[in-house]
């Protein structure tokens, strides 16, 4: 079980306390014990100084201490007198056969031998009772004494307790200053421990209140602190998800790498481009730079001499693109991939549709030209100018059916919501309008339309738009599929939103099927030359495509394998 700070800071003092307290205890009864044995011990000096006296006086006679001056001391006193080479010249408490045992080994006279005096609190190798021995060499031989160590001595040696109960006083307020002092700082570091703990478990919490203290100053300050890291955080992620949507819906691929090359994030469409560009399909993009496609972004990456941009153009399965390097402060960068086929594709046809517009205006105006100068310039019979004047009027239509048809496409291209009116449009009258206002060039050329579609089918759009489709697939039928021939529209694969329509012929067909992809270019023309001797703009296709598309369809055309051509396309339902 894991304890709580408080508890360990308070059984830590405690401890240390105890230790404490039990050292000094043990020093003071280690010193009061010393100083009562050297008390004692100065006793004994004195009793060596009267005994070291009396030989003196005595002329050194030795039998007439146990008679004259041991009396005079305590009873149960030993008295020992030892030559300078240990033998025992007197001893009171020892027979003869005793005292032949050598004491210049003991720890006492050994002391005393160094010193001048030696003590020792030990057992008697000749009695086996415990003494407390004293020795001093006064000169000529030493003068030991010893007292017995028993109970009354004992208890004179016994140190005083009342320093020690005074101790325990002092050791009890401790423990209690200590598990006061420690509770009080505990409430700090609980506080701190609670916070640490909310902060793991919830994401926002309520500002705590810690004491009025040094530590609690601390708390609120990492508070403080880890509230204005918390809403940098929020704030930081809000950005972050902002950037990440923002490189998500990107019409561009990115992608973000670490500064040892490791792959960090990217978007859906980099992955797109680099399965385009690479040639293994892959989902791990880790290893894309080591592509040989990649080398000038790889070799700049690893040789960048403090340049934090590069761009280099990128060719692959036919598309273009361009791929940007930034490199950051931190020396992580980021890789964008950029699709230019698009947009290389419409520079072409920029440039390809300012030569067909001029090329196309070219024709009727050189022509209206050309039979208006003969008609002035020339004194022509009133049949000859009469036929001029026509031819130039036959151009002019074209030129105003080409402007016509430009106009169209353009407000397509250009249209919103409002532009075109949607109604209700009944099919049945809108294929006998193309067949009424084309009779003329259907009987000339003995082209029948056969439709299969109920009468009952209503469609949902503009008119003159869906008007212009089905007239225009006619007239690209009229003027390239041939003679004799029928047009038939039928429908397919119905559903609740859209009718499908197939629009097709058995006339010519296109022999070179890579010209189908094509037809619905503007002004683009099959055969050679843009030669207009069969008619029309080139827009009339494109202008069907448009329409269709408008109406949230699609279109696509086909050979038949019968011969002549088959479009298949979509509109809405009413």
């Amino acid at each position: 079980m894991k304890q709580s700070y408080t508890r360990k800071l308070t059984v830590s003092f405690i401890c240390i306390l105890l230790l404490f307290s039990a050292g000094v205890i043990l020093f003071e009864r280690h010193r009061a014990k010393q100083a009562k044995i050297e008390t004692l011990e100065e006793r004994l000096d004195g009793y060596t100084d009267i005994i070291d006296e009396y030989l003196e006086r005595a002329g050194k006679n030795l039998t007439s201490i146990s008679d004259s001056l041991l009396p005079l001391f305590p009873s149960n006193l030993r008295l020992t007198i030892i030559d300078i080479n240990g033998n025992i010249l007197f001893d009171n408490q020892l027979t003869e056969e005793q005292e032949s045992e050598n004491h210049a080994s003991r720890p006492e006279i050994v002391q005393a031998k160094e010193k001048g005096k030696g003590s020792n609190l030990r057992k008697s190798a000749t009695t086996q009772k415990e003494y407390l021995y004293y020795a001093k060499f006064p000169g000529d031989n030493y003068i030991r004494l010893a007292l017995p160590y028993d109970e009354q001595i004992q208890n004179l040696l016994k140190p005083d307790n009342a320093f020690i109960y005074y101790l325990l006083f002092l050791l009890i307020l401790g423990i209690f200053f200590i598990v006061y002092t420690a509770r009080y700082f505990g409430k700090s570091i609980s506080q701190l421990k609670n916070f640490a703990q909310w902060i793991k478990k919830q994401e926002k919490i309520d500002m705590p209140v810690f004491p009025n203290d040094e530590i609690g100053y601390i708390g609120q300050q990492i508070a403080k602190s880890y509230k204005r890291i918390n809403d940098t955080k929020e704030q930081l992620t809000l950005e972050r998800e902002k950037l990440l949507m923002h490189v998500q819906s990107s019409n561009e691929g990115i992608c973000f790498f670490s500064s040892e090359m490791h792959v960090s994030f990217y978007n859906g469409l980099f992955l797109q481009y680099i399965n385009i560009i690479s040639d293994k399909i892959t989902s791990n993009i880790d290893d894309i730079l080591k592509e040989s496609i990649f080398s000038d972004i790889r070799h700049f990456i690893m040789n960048n001499e403090g340049n934090a941009y590069f761009e280099t153009s990128i060719s692959k399965q036919g598309r273009q693109f361009i791929g940007k390097v930034n490199i950051f402060y931190d020396k992580s960068f980021e890789i964008v991939l950029t699709d230019i086929t698009q947009a290389e594709k419409n520079k072409i046809l920029k440039r390809e549709m300012t030569g067909n517009i001029a090329h196309e205006l070219r024709t009727p105006v050189a022509g209206i030209r050309g039979y208006l100068e003969t008609v002035l310039e020339n004194n022509l019979d009133k049949t000859k100018e009469s036929e001029f004047i026509k031819k130039a009027y036959e151009q002019t239509i074209t030129l105003s059916e080409l402007i016509r048809d430009m106009s169209l496409l353009t407000k397509i291209d250009e249209a919103s919501a409002d532009t075109f009116q949607f109604r209700p449009i009944h099919f049945r009258n809108l294929i006998d309008r193309v067949k009424k206002d084309l009779n003329q060039q259907l009987e000339d050329k003995d082209i029948i339309i056969h439709s299969t579609i109920s009468d009952d089918l209503t469609l949902f759009g503009n008119e003159n738009l869906i008007y212009s489709i089905f007239r225009n697939l006619t007239d690209n039928v009229i003027n390239y599929a041939g003679e004799s021939i029928t047009i038939s529209i039928n429908q397919y694969n119905p559903d609740d939103r859209f009718a499908y329509f197939s629009f097709s012929d058995n006339g010519v067909g296109i022999r070179e099927e890579r010209h189908l992809t094509r037809l619905f270019e503007r002004f683009y023309r099959v055969t050679e030359g843009r030669s207009r001797e069969t008619g029309g703009s080139g827009l009339g296709l494109s202008i069907v495509k448009n329409a269709v598309e408008f109406h949230g369809g699609n279109i696509s055309v086909k050979n038949r394998t019968t011969g002549g051509l088959e479009f298949l396309f979509n509109l809405p339902l009413f």
